[in-house]
């Protein structure tokens, strides 16, 4: 590979002299063949010569422009006027697109703009516009792809003006495919209605939310609903722990005993079981309850069952349990029974189905990540571009 080549990263570049240490001023020629613009004929005059001046990539912490000996050509066969263009710079720009690149990837690194313009010399709009034009230009092939076909939905909270926004990942990808601003029905109509490939969706992964399940019946109609199981143990979980204030609300207040008695029974250490067992002496009345709660995370936390498996054993275990607890006379109890009722078949579709929207919520940490490092986004379509470009 030639020299020049390799020093500069630019193709049929020959470098005629460096100059200068800060900044490293290099001169240079274009060596390959030059064609007409408009009809690619290689018959050219040459009326002008004039150096273009256009900065580099640096050389270290050293900063570097390029001295480009160019021409005003005149084409003989259509007598068209033209400037030269040379490969990795665009025409009208002060910058080659490795310096563009350098910035671009300087940014997502991390590094503010106020920092790179100090460094680098230029303006903080400068440094906004290039990234934001890279990161369009790497978002083009993502314009028209297809909806995913296990899509899993969430909301996360974007400003206090603008309120959620809602977040559609690519389960199977492990990629975010798209944001929207908004959670309602309303808000979200437009954009789903225009949105390609719903039909393509077969699983879609959410949390019990009725809005979100209205919105999924409505749009994607050919998709099966799959609750979270972080969600639905958890809701177990908050609806134990208010029967539990009914019955003792000082017992409750107990740190280490809450800690004891929200886990799950099987990670209870051998010293802390008795624990467990001298409280439930003194309150018997929770004990069914905490057995009850037991059955009902473990029953939830069952992966790779089989059809067979469902039918004849999770199935009925798990309408028996929802029958007991509607019935129970505990208020707490009673909603959570009235609650898994409704959903009842999102629920037992968790032990066929294995993955969880985790991964939804682990691209909501980088995406506020992203906003704190940036101190907040008021265009949400900034924000958009960029979580993307990160996460997609």
């Amino acid at each position: 590979m030639p020299l020049e080549k390799t020093t500069l990263g630019l193709p049929g570049f020959l470098v005629k002299r460096v100059q200068g240490e800060n900044p490293a001023v290099i001169e240079v020629s274009y060596e390959l063949e030059v064609l007409c613009l408009y009809c690619e004929s290689p018959r050219l005059r040459k009326k002008d010569r004039f150096i273009r001046k256009v900065r580099h990539e640096s050389f270290g912490s050293r900063p570097s422009w390029l001295w480009i000996e160019s021409y005003k050509y005149c084409c003989l066969s259509c007598g068209k006027y033209f400037n030269s263009r040379f490969p990795g710079i665009l025409p009208y720009k002060r910058a080659t697109e490795p310096f563009r690149r350098e910035v671009f990837e300087k940014h997502v690194q991390g590094i503010s703009q106020k920092a790179l313009s100090e460094a680098l010399q230029i303006g903080e709009a400068t440094v906004e516009r290039w990234h934001l034009e890279l990161v369009k230009k790497k978002l083009q092939e993502q314009i028209h792809s297809p909806c995913p076909k296990v899509l899993g939905i969430d909301e996360h909270f974007f400003t206090k003006k603008q309120g959620y926004a809602t977040t559609l990942c690519d389960l199977s990808k492990h990629r975010i495919y798209d944001i929207t601003l908004g959670r309602s029905e309303k808000s979200l109509a437009q954009y789903l209605s225009a949105l390609e490939g719903r039909s393509n969706v077969r699983v879609v992964l959410m949390d019990m939310s009725e809005t979100y399940r209205s919105i999924v019946e409505k749009y994607f109609s050919q998709a099966l609903i799959v609750t979270d199981r972080f969600h639905v143990i958890r809701l177990i979980i908050d609806a134990f722990l208010k029967a539990w204030q009914q019955f003792d609300p000082i017992g409750r207040k107990n740190r280490g005993l809450l800690s004891l008695l929200r886990r799950h029974e099987k990670n209870l250490k051998p010293e802390q079981i008795p624990k467990v067992e001298k409280y439930f002496l003194e309150f018997p009345v929770l004990e069914p309850l905490y057995r009850m709660k037991e059955k009902l995370c473990q029953l939830m936390t069952q992966k790779h069952q089989t059809a067979k498996q469902c039918r004849q054993e999770h199935i009925p275990l798990f309408f028996e349990l929802i029958e007991q607890l509607k019935t129970c006379q505990i208020s707490a109890l009673e909603t959570l029974g009235h609650t898994l009722d409704s959903w009842k078949e999102e629920v037992a579709r968790m032990w066929r189905f294995t993955k969880t929207n985790g991964i939804t919520e682990g691209f909501h940490n980088k995406m506020e990540m992203i906003s704190r490092r940036a101190f907040g986004f008021r265009n949400f379509e900034n924000y958009r571009l960029r979580v993307k470009y990160a996460c997609g």
